[in-house]
């Protein structure tokens, strides 16, 4: 499994349009893929699940990839979670 504690730095944090594209780029990937929140447990592959995460600028998250491609996709989601538009 790849896991990767991060800070969401983005102004904004994930609303519809950051959202939408970590979702469109998840879905890519074979793995199952979450973020962790204090509180939350989201679904990087469902905008619903992430929408409804409440993940906002400086909220910390844990990227947990699990799959056949989790050291391919685990980098790659890592840096996008840490250069997301606002």
């Amino acid at each position: 499994m790849y896991q990767k504690e991060i800070v969401i730095n983005n102004k904004t944090g994930l609303h519809a349009r950051p959202a939408s594209e970590l979702v469109e780029f998840c879905n890519q990937f074979e793995s199952e893929i979450v973020l962790l929140t204090e509180d939350e447990e989201i679904n990087a592959k469902s905008i619903i699940s992430i929408l409804s995460g409440g993940v906002y600028h400086g909220t910390k998250v844990l990227l947990q990839v699990e799959g056949s491609d989790e050291e391919t996709a685990g980098p790659q989601i890592e840096h996008l979670l840490m250069n997301l538009p606002d």
